[in-house]
């Protein structure tokens, strides 16, 4: 089973920059597509980013298209997030969640990715 933690948030000024760190304990994630996500307080969980398995395609929200970049290496079991230009409402928690290679929806979905993380708070102030 796939155990994902989350590493590098904290607190950043805006225009400044963080990178996250998603790590598997468990199984190597060579084999899973892994999406990030985040929620803010009272809102829903929304999708950020995501790379598939193989292919190594990316896709990202239109939010944080041209600031944020995803990649994995798959030497090292971990997905990055890398957040440029921050702004404060990319203000949330931000969590990591793996589908396996075989799964067949929809990469932007919550539904579709069944092992998650606990997340890691992101704070940008103004």
């Amino acid at each position: 089973q796939v155990q994902l933690v989350e590493s590098g948030g904290g607190l950043v000024q805006a225009g400044g920059s963080l990178r996250l760190s998603c790590t598997s304990s468990g199984r190597t994630i060579s084999r899973y597509h892994i999406g990030w996500f985040r929620q803010a307080p009272g809102k829903e969980r929304e999708f950020v980013a995501a790379v598939y398995w193989s292919s190594g395609s990316t896709y990202y929200a239109d939010s944080v298209k041209g600031r944020f970049t995803i990649s994995r290496d798959n030497a090292k079991n971990t997905v990055f997030l890398q957040m440029n230009n921050l702004k404060p409402e990319d203000t949330a928690v931000y969590l990591c969640a793996a589908a396996p290679y075989y799964t067949n929806s929809n990469y932007y979905s919550t539904s579709a990715y069944p092992y998650w993380g606990q997340g890691t708070q992101v704070t940008v102030s103004s």
